[in-house]
């Protein structure tokens, strides 16, 4: 996908995730990412700087307003959909993959202030529950369901569940 056109694709396609209410903070939120994105790759930078200032009210409005901080720096599959507004927090280095489901509450974050760049890796088809906690340079694999209020620390093989305040798998 390139420039203009795919920006109107990934807006589709996320709309239609959001269950085609345009009216969720969920889906505003990852539009307003797709837009930050998207604005990178305006050429010359002179017309990509009033995007960016754009960008940047946008992402600090529906920040504050609806509690979810997805800055365009994060890797974002297709499909995303954030279910639920609130205390939705990702590092800007995490990489999330397609069909990935993210509830309120969730941290997707660093671990280790020595690392700051270190972020979890998110498979395709995952499903977050809320509360839940992914912390470091984890990678979690396609088709886990991570439960409600978890915490994430190790690695996580596809197809798992884990549960827990300290995430153990219990299916594989």
């Amino acid at each position: 996908m390139s420039g203009e056109h795919s920006l109107w694709r990934q807006w589709r396609e996320d709309y239609e995730a959001h269950g085609r209410d345009a009216t969720l903070p969920g889906f505003r939120a990852v539009a307003i990412h797709r837009f930050g994105v998207w604005r990178q790759s305006v050429r010359p930078r002179l017309l990509r700087a009033p995007l960016t200032l754009l960008y940047r009210r946008l992402f600090r409005r529906y920040r504050n307003r609806y509690g979810i901080e997805l800055p365009h720096s994060v890797v974002l599959g297709r499909r995303v959909r954030v279910e639920h507004q609130g205390g939705i927090v990702i590092h800007g280095s995490a990489v999330i993959g397609d069909d990935v489901i993210i509830r309120q509450g969730v941290t997707i974050g660093n671990r280790h202030l020595d690392r700051p760049d270190d972020a979890p890796v998110i498979g395709n088809r995952v499903n977050i529950g809320s509360g839940a906690v992914i912390l470091g340079a984890v990678t979690i694999g396609d088709d886990v369901s991570i439960g409600a209020n978890s915490v994430v620390l190790d690695d996580v093989p596809s197809g798992s569940t884990v549960v827990g305040p300290r995430a153990e798998i219990r299916l594989r």
